[in-house]
């Protein structure tokens, strides 16, 4: 795996957690009215995952995917803002 555009991805990971969070805890309602809530957040990466997986197919990791989604889910569904998403992400490395 290569080095290249890991500060690009680690920023856009950072973009939509914070955009996400700050739909759920403004009651931000989707155009079809859709309130976002934990529940539709948990239910999208679910949906997502799936289609990750079926396009990946025998090469899908789900240790790593899993991980991601645990970190992805930590800090997007936090009560609390977390100042950064690389923070606890360093905390899981090796």
């Amino acid at each position: 795996m290569g080095i290249f555009n890991l500060m690009e991805d680690a920023a856009t990971a950072e973009i939509s957690r914070s955009q996400i969070w700050q739909w759920i805890h403004n009651d931000v309602a989707l155009d079809d009215g859709i309130v976002v809530k934990r529940d539709l957040v948990e239910r999208l990466i679910d949906e997502e995952l799936s289609k990750i997986r079926t396009t990946t197919g025998e090469g899908f990791d789900a240790e790593r995917y899993g991980q991601a989604v645990a970190l992805f889910t930590e800090v997007a569904l936090a009560d609390n803002f977390a100042d950064f998403l690389t923070i606890p992400a360093y905390e899981r490395m090796p």
